[in-house]
């Protein structure tokens, strides 16, 4: 057991941290949208009834699909964009081990079965971290426009008005102000990210420099 959490501690962690706060937001999400019901005179959902109403994945999807964004943004454009002096950067001036060419390393043993492979299996594997992101945000945007135009129409239809389709519910207003209002900050936690590591040091963390690294030092290799 020690093993296991030591070895996989971090993932561990991270999934209980999710796991906790996405029932946090189910349970405060449905007395929220309760309220709203009782509002328009409609009756309170179960928890059973929540968990599949618009409102829930509507802000779900939302949510996954600026995070989504944000790291696989991040992954394309550290591959080829350099910041002097951040943790977060590969250095400018050095060559970077990311950026040596698989197809010389096909004979290594421990090599990931795509490298052995080569062609075109390989070269979706040199890019899959980023197709995976993509696919998630692809994904993600979907569940919040899909939640989203189920829970604009309860509000239309409430209000006497006429229910909109799908496609044109990805071209109002509200779709768009949900969606930017999150990309914008995802932007704004990578760029503080990368600014903020050039002056200070997390002590133990590989997202830091070592914590006697010069200012100018790029990267996080002594």
């Amino acid at each position: 057991m020690k093993f296991t959490l030591r070895n996989y501690g971090l993932s561990i962690v991270l999934l209980f941290f999710f796991l906790s706060f996405w029932i946090g937001q189910a349970i405060v999400g449905r007395l929220e949208y309760n309220e709203e019901r009782e509002d328009r005179g409609l009756p309170a959902l179960a928890m059973n009834e929540y968990l599949h109403s618009s409102h829930f994945w509507e802000a779900t999807g939302e949510n996954w699909e600026s995070e989504f964004l944000q790291m696989g943004a991040y992954v394309f454009l550290t591959a080829f964009l350099f910041q002097k002096g951040s943790s977060e950067s590969k250095d400018p001036d050095e060559e970077s081990p990311q950026d040596k060419d698989p197809r010389e390393e096909q004979n290594k043993p421990d090599a990931p079965w795509p490298v052995h492979r080569g062609g075109w299996v390989l070269k979706i594997y040199e890019n899959s971290l980023v197709l995976a992101f993509a696919s998630l945000f692809i994904g993600a945007l979907i569940m919040h426009a899909a939640g989203g135009v189920r829970l604009y129409n309860e509000e239309q239809i409430a209000l006497g008005k006429q229910a909109i389709c799908f496609s044109e519910y990805l071209q109002t207003t509200r779709f768009w102000f949900e969606s930017l209002q999150n990309w914008q900050s995802e932007f704004l936690a990578m760029g503080a990210m990368v600014v903020l590591s050039i002056f200070l040091r997390q002590r133990g963390s590989p997202e830091s420099k070592p914590v006697a690294a010069s200012i100018a030092q790029t990267g996080d290799e002594d």
